[in-house]
């Protein structure tokens, strides 16, 4: 599944209250997800569903990704500096 930019941001930003500890949020399930050539820069993705996901050529840089699950995930390209 291919997210819009903003689908993106939404998902995001309820992930980033799950995190919180916040009562609405909800843990962010991007598993066989199509974000490749995604701007995820600096982005929450803790404990991240991304199983499966296309993050080919995804920039990923300073992303946190502890505990993200990245079980068959397509990274090749991707910048994770």
């Amino acid at each position: 599944m291919q997210y819009t930019e903003s689908e993106l941001k939404e998902i995001l930003a309820k992930h980033w209250k799950w995190v919180k500890n916040e009562k609405d949020g909800v843990r962010a399930n991007l598993r066989s997800a199509d974000l490749s050539s995604a701007n995820l820069r600096s982005a929450d993705l803790r404990s991240a569903d991304l199983r499966s996901a296309n993050l080919r050529s995804a920039d990923l840089s300073s992303a946190d990704l502890r505990s993200a699950d990245l079980r068959s995930a397509d990274l090749r390209s991707a910048n994770l500096r």
